[in-house]
């Protein structure tokens, strides 16, 4: 009897990492680790430098903004704090599309540094 269960290409772990820091883990443990594909490793190494850089840039943002409350110039944080989510939200998004296509397709700003930096995984 032959096998008819679809090969996973590491397109599911790619897309799973996309998905907060715990669907990186999850991506990571559950998905790659037993099924180890160049694709799917692709996809953890940027994701999860993305993950990172998103969470200094929305504390570092958001520390500045609180700051402010109390200095002036709320505005003009409030202002940044909401360019950058919405620029961070593009990246993501441009690498999700990536990620469901199949495609090693790199983010822009960090995908190619990603490669080096978490050449481990």
């Amino acid at each position: 009897m032959e096998d008819y269960s679809p090969k996973d290409d590491g397109k599911t772990a790619g897309i799973v990492s996309y998905f907060t820091i715990i669907g990186w883990l999850i991506a990571y443990v559950a998905l790659y680790q037993n099924n180890k594909t160049a694709l799917a490793g692709y996809q953890l190494r940027q994701t999860l430098l993305f993950h990172l850089v998103s969470m200094v840039v929305y504390y570092a943002v958001g520390a500045m903004l609180g700051a402010m409350l109390f200095t002036g110039g709320f505005s003009l944080w409030a202002t940044l704090y909401w360019v950058v989510k919405v620029g961070l939200f593009i990246l993501w998004i441009i690498g999700l599309i990536g990620a469901v296509n199949g495609e090693k397709k790199p983010i822009p700003l960090i995908g190619e540094k990603a490669q080096s930096v978490f050449s481990g995984i």
